[in-house]
Protein backbone atom coordinates (compact mmCIF):
# COMPACT_ATOMS: atom_id res chain seq x y z
CA UNK A 1 0.00 0.00 0.00
CA UNK A 2 1.25 3.84 -0.80
CA UNK A 3 0.17 6.74 0.91
CA UNK A 4 -2.25 7.51 -2.17
CA UNK A 5 -4.27 4.30 -1.52
CA UNK A 6 -4.85 4.90 2.08
CA UNK A 7 -5.78 8.82 1.39
CA UNK A 8 -8.27 7.51 -1.45
CA UNK A 9 -9.63 4.88 0.86
CA UNK A 10 -10.56 7.52 3.58
CA UNK A 11 -11.86 9.50 0.70
CA UNK A 12 -14.43 6.81 0.26
CA UNK A 13 -15.35 6.34 3.81
CA UNK A 14 -15.74 10.15 4.53
CA UNK A 15 -17.98 10.12 1.39
CA UNK A 16 -19.88 6.83 2.82
CA UNK A 17 -19.95 8.49 6.38
CA UNK A 18 -21.90 11.63 4.60
CA UNK A 19 -24.10 8.94 2.74
CA UNK A 20 -24.83 6.71 4.61
CA UNK A 21 -25.63 3.91 1.96
CA UNK A 22 -25.13 0.64 2.84
CA UNK A 23 -23.43 -0.47 -0.35
CA UNK A 24 -20.87 2.72 -0.62
CA UNK A 25 -19.88 1.52 3.19
CA UNK A 26 -20.06 -2.21 2.02
CA UNK A 27 -17.58 -1.54 -0.35
CA UNK A 28 -15.05 -0.20 1.42
CA UNK A 29 -14.67 -3.65 3.32
CA UNK A 30 -13.73 -7.09 3.00
CA UNK A 31 -16.57 -9.77 3.28
CA UNK A 32 -14.53 -11.31 6.27
CA UNK A 33 -13.49 -7.48 7.45
CA UNK A 34 -13.52 -6.75 11.37
CA UNK A 35 -14.22 -3.02 12.71
CA UNK A 36 -12.90 -2.82 15.87
CA UNK A 37 -15.19 0.71 17.72
CA UNK A 38 -12.90 0.78 20.74
CA UNK A 39 -10.36 -1.17 22.68
CA UNK A 40 -12.36 -3.94 24.93
CA UNK A 41 -15.44 -3.78 22.61
CA UNK A 42 -16.04 -6.97 20.39
CA UNK A 43 -15.66 -5.78 16.62
CA UNK A 44 -18.72 -5.61 14.01
CA UNK A 45 -17.28 -8.31 11.59
CA UNK A 46 -17.90 -9.37 7.90
CA UNK A 47 -19.73 -6.74 5.51
CA UNK A 48 -22.94 -7.14 6.47
CA UNK A 49 -21.78 -7.02 10.26
CA UNK A 50 -19.97 -4.05 9.78
CA UNK A 51 -22.90 -1.96 7.88
CA UNK A 52 -25.67 -3.04 10.32
CA UNK A 53 -23.14 -1.81 12.92
CA UNK A 54 -22.58 1.69 11.17
CA UNK A 55 -25.98 2.46 10.38
CA UNK A 56 -27.24 1.63 14.03
CA UNK A 57 -25.32 4.64 15.46
CA UNK A 58 -24.65 6.44 12.34
CA UNK A 59 -24.19 10.19 11.80
CA UNK A 60 -26.81 12.27 9.68
CA UNK A 61 -25.49 13.88 6.55
CA UNK A 62 -24.38 17.81 7.70
CA UNK A 63 -24.07 17.32 11.72
CA UNK A 64 -20.31 16.74 10.97
CA UNK A 65 -17.11 18.09 10.16
CA UNK A 66 -13.99 16.18 9.31
CA UNK A 67 -10.06 16.58 8.27
CA UNK A 68 -7.37 13.53 8.08
CA UNK A 69 -3.84 13.37 7.51
CA UNK A 70 -2.16 9.90 6.68
CA UNK A 71 0.47 9.38 9.48
CA UNK A 72 2.31 6.32 8.05
CA UNK A 73 2.22 3.24 5.70
CA UNK A 74 3.82 -0.29 6.08
CA UNK A 75 2.98 -3.19 4.50
CA UNK A 76 -0.89 -3.53 4.22
CA UNK A 77 -0.51 -1.11 7.43
CA UNK A 78 -1.81 2.13 7.54
CA UNK A 79 -2.19 4.86 10.00
CA UNK A 80 -4.61 7.99 9.53
CA UNK A 81 -4.52 10.99 12.32
CA UNK A 82 -8.57 12.73 11.68
CA UNK A 83 -10.27 16.05 13.38
CA UNK A 84 -13.80 15.59 13.88
CA UNK A 85 -16.41 18.25 14.72
CA UNK A 86 -19.80 18.40 15.53
CA UNK A 87 -20.40 22.27 15.69
CA UNK A 88 -23.90 21.30 17.48
CA UNK A 89 -22.87 18.64 20.21
CA UNK A 90 -20.80 19.28 22.93
CA UNK A 91 -18.14 18.74 23.49
CA UNK A 92 -17.50 19.36 19.79
CA UNK A 93 -14.11 18.64 18.75
CA UNK A 94 -12.63 15.22 18.51
CA UNK A 95 -9.55 13.90 18.05
CA UNK A 96 -9.28 10.48 16.20
CA UNK A 97 -6.32 7.82 15.40
CA UNK A 98 -7.29 5.27 12.63
CA UNK A 99 -5.01 1.77 12.16
CA UNK A 100 -6.48 0.08 8.51
CA UNK A 101 -5.18 -2.93 6.76
CA UNK A 102 -6.24 -2.70 3.12
CA UNK A 103 -5.83 -5.53 0.28
CA UNK A 104 -4.36 -5.22 -2.93
CA UNK A 105 -7.56 -4.04 -4.36
CA UNK A 106 -8.14 -1.15 -1.69
CA UNK A 107 -10.68 -2.98 0.69
CA UNK A 108 -10.06 -2.57 4.53
CA UNK A 109 -9.75 -6.26 5.86
CA UNK A 110 -9.05 -4.60 9.63
CA UNK A 111 -9.92 -0.73 10.80
CA UNK A 112 -9.77 -0.37 14.00
CA UNK A 113 -11.13 3.72 15.56
CA UNK A 114 -9.51 5.21 18.67
CA UNK A 115 -11.53 9.17 19.96
CA UNK A 116 -11.38 11.36 22.42
CA UNK A 117 -13.17 14.24 23.08
CA UNK A 118 -10.66 17.65 22.88
CA UNK A 119 -10.76 19.23 26.24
Amino acid sequence: MKAGDLDAWVKRYVAAWDSNNPDDIGALFTDDAEYFTAPFRPPWRGRNGIVKGWLDRKDEPGDHEFRHEVTAVADDLGIVRGWTRYPAQDPPSYSNLWLIRLTADGQASSFTEWWMTEE
